[in-house]
């Protein structure tokens, strides 16, 4: 069975090689784009900064340009068919936003996901009815949302934690996070048994950070973040930053480290595995 793979990681690793080969033949956008008979600057500058889904025609056009040799021709085509796919698991998402089709793109193709959360239970860990009362309470500041929609996408998220090949997922909740708040009884109880039972899969762990656990040397993560890896090491690793009107990808690999090593303090204050369920079966049973 091949690999899974993420378009949104594909297109980026296609534009950087792009982006590359263009350089290689010293061209500028300009040069590439008067011999293809482009209009303009924007559709290649797009294709490079991996923020479309690049059409095999043109990508084809460009390793002509480029005098691509066929064993490298051969090695992009395949990732360019990968940035551009809209089959299988693609064509469920399509009620899903902007922003969480980005995230459900990352996960579909990780091999490992780490989340941070300060307040909130994350995305692939919500109840439907935890993730609505999420959703609605997002809806005041942008009432463009479809609440029930939002929620029937995060529901097919979840999907990959049980997939045949799932990716390895971690996450690392401050005690916040793990709090009741204003939900309601009934729907934190059932987030909360979501939590205790998730612990029993053998590919998802999760953390608890206690309040008053400070990781080494007192470094704090501002936001809310998101790592992940992927099965084909050449695709580059990410971060993903959680703002509140948008969200921020991070793929320069000293950018990603920096988070890797704020990840690993995190883990080494946060309490064990073991440690954390049996806390979360103890606010179950309060």
């Amino acid at each position: 069975m091949p690999l899974p793979t993420s378009p949104v990681i594909r297109r980026a690793r296609l534009g950087a090689e792009l982006r590359q080969l263009r350089r290689q033949e010293m061209l500028t956008l300009e040069q590439v784009c008067e011999r293809l008979g482009w209009a303009s600057t924007s559709k290649l500058s797009r294709i490079e900064l991996g923020q479309s889904r690049p059409d095999l025609a043109d990508v084809l056009d460009l390793l002509d340009v480029y005098r691509v040799t066929a064993a490298k021709r051969d090695a992009l085509i395949v990732i360019a068919r990968d940035a551009a796919t809209s089959g299988g698991w693609w064509r469920a998402l399509g009620e899903m936003g902007e922003r969480q089709r980005t995230y459900a793109e990352l996960e579909a193709g990780a091999a490992s996901i780490v989340d941070w959360q300060p307040v909130v239970v994350p995305g692939l860990l919500q109840t439907a009815a935890y993730a609505r009362l999420r959703i609605v309470a997002g809806r005041l500041i942008d009432s463009t949302v479809d609440v029930e929609g939002d929620v029937r996408a995060r529901l097919i998220r979840h999907d990959v934690l049980r997939r045949a090949d799932p990716p390895r997922y971690t996450a690392v909740l401050a005690e916040a996070a793990c709090e009741r708040g204003d939900t309601p009884v009934r729907v934190w109880r059932e987030q909360l048994r979501r939590l205790v039972n998730l612990t029993n899969l053998a590919n998802v762990t999760i953390r608890l950070l206690p309040r008053g656990r400070v990781p080494d040397g007192g470094v704090q993560p501002l936001t809310p973040y998101s790592c992940y890896s992927f099965p084909d090491p050449a695709d580059p690793r990410t971060v993903m930053l959680e703002a509140l009107t948008t969200d921020v990808r991070l793929v320069a690999p000293t950018d990603v480290e920096r988070y890797e090593r704020l990840t690993g303090r995190l883990l080494d204050a946060a309490l064990t595995p073991e440690e954390t369920a049996a806390a979360l079966g103890v606010r179950l049973a309060s």
